[in-house]
């Protein structure tokens, strides 16, 4: 269960009918849309879940059993339901999410636009 007050959800999707939404700066949308990624899919065998919630590790050498190429990662979002916003400072809504009641996470921040409040 979701422990998202009503007033965050408001906030954060009252807009929108989305259930998840992603947030990046508008430096990196052409890199996106140029992106090719490759997953490589992995047997279940010899995998345990890490005591950090959501990851899966394995003590010994795994190989392979397909490799994905995955790209157009914008139509990727929109299919999936995923709600992409383009931010020219990631920072501002940074702010307000992480002192919010919204689950939430960050990736490769250091890669952001300076921090408007930073700048000097």
């Amino acid at each position: 269960m979701s422990a998202t007050t009503p007033e965050d959800r408001e906030g954060f999707f009252g807009q929108s009918a989305a259930k998840r939404v992603h947030v990046m700066e508008s430096g990196w949308l052409r890199r996106m849309q140029e992106c090719r990624l490759y997953a490589y899919r992995l047997p279940h065998e010899g995998f345990r879940p890490h005591e950090v919630g959501g990851y899966w590790v394995a003590d010994e050498p795994v190989d392979a059993v397909e490799q994905v190429v995955l790209d157009d990662l914008v139509a990727r979002h929109a299919d999936a339901g995923i709600e992409l916003r383009i931010t020219p400072s990631i920072w501002p809504f940074w702010r307000r999410v992480a002192s919010s009641s919204v689950e939430f996470s960050g990736s490769r921040l250091r890669n952001s636009a300076p921090h408007p409040d930073r700048l000097g």
